[in-house]
């Protein structure tokens, strides 16, 4: 019995290997996502069923003081929602309250981010007391800013500079505000601080060789280099500040008037003041449209950085 040989100018080919079947890797990507179901169950319970739930109440006339009158309304209580003049004015000062708090903070934030790069004796310690108000719980902060800072008899404002002007009442957008620039410049410190050092010391040291100043490398190199990282800072601190109630509950209680009540607070009203569960859910669904919308802004500008990173 005789070999063959093939032949130098045959080409021998070798059969493809035997794709997986389909339920092996189908099982394989089940075995990997298992451990994963009871995370995810538990996060579709605590937040999407309650969601659910409000969407369904906001399609109801539904007034705690009538308990059992429920009528369905489809989406009368959006248009109510989005006509109602108070509403509309929560809307307003929520808009000026989370893009001044933004805002300031974002350039306050810049200035101590800059500070914080360079290097200089007791850096770490100075750092650790620019994050400590980020630290403390809303409305403690609140309160101390309440008591403790601009209470007109006592507070320490007043005691330094004199007189007894009554600042919450006097200038109340500015007080709330002053108290979240307070509590969220460190966020938008340590964000920024983060996009100074991941800028190469190569190129900075490169223009300063060729003479540029600090001036032209600030705004031609670093501002640029920091533009995610800006958006980033805005676009996470209007997702947290336009959910703000504590500071405006425990300071102002959305007064005088209705000079600091935004949408929160007004859905706080809106349930122990009038009662309206059907119409606090539709504003509740409205704020968090409004949060989700903001919120796919920041998952985008956060996977652009990625993608940044990795080309690197």
């Amino acid at each position: 019995m005789t070999d063959v040989i093939p032949r130098a100018d045959e080409k021998t080919t070798t059969p493809p290997p035997t794709p997986p079947s389909i339920k092996g890797s189908a099982g394989e990507r089940w075995s990997r996502r298992a451990p994963l179901l009871p995370a995810l169950i538990f996060a579709i319970i605590v937040t999407q069923l309650p969601f659910l739930f409000t969407i369904y109440y906001s399609t109801l006339s539904w007034n705690a003081l009538r308990p059992g009158v429920k009528e369905f309304v489809g989406f009368d209580n959006y248009v109510t929602v989005l006509t109602d003049e108070r509403l509309r004015s929560a809307l307003l000062n929520t808009v000026i309250l989370t893009a001044g708090a933004v805002i300031v903070s974002m350039i306050l934030g810049l200035a101590f981010a800059i500070l914080l790069d360079r290097k200089f004796f007791g850096r770490s310690i100075v750092r650790t007391f620019f994050i400590t108000p980020f630290l403390i719980m809303p409305v403690a902060a609140a309160l101390l800013w309440k008591h403790g800072i601009l209470n007109p008899d006592y507070g320490l404002i007043n005691g330094v500079f004199g007189g007894d002007t009554a600042w919450t009442t006097s200038y109340p957008k500015a007080t709330i505000i002053a108290v979240l620039v307070w509590q969220w410049t460190p966020f938008m410190m340590l964000i920024l601080l983060a996009g100074l050092q991941s800028q190469s010391n190569d190129v900075l040291e490169a223009a300063r060789v060729d003479g540029a100043g600090a001036w032209r490398i600030f705004t031609s190199m670093t501002l640029p280099h920091l533009r995610q990282y800006l958006e980033l800072g805005a676009l996470l601190g209007s997702i947290y500040l336009v959910n703000t109630f504590d500071a405006i509950f425990t300071i102002t209680q959305g007064g005088p008037g209705t000079a600091t009540t935004n949408l929160p607070y007004e859905i706080y009203q809106t349930i122990f003041s009038k009662y309206e569960y059907g119409e606090a859910s539709a504003a509740g669904v409205v704020v968090v449209i409004l949060t989700i919308i903001v919120a796919n802004f920041a998952l985008r500008v956060i996977s652009g950085l990625f993608k940044v990173e990795e080309g690197r």
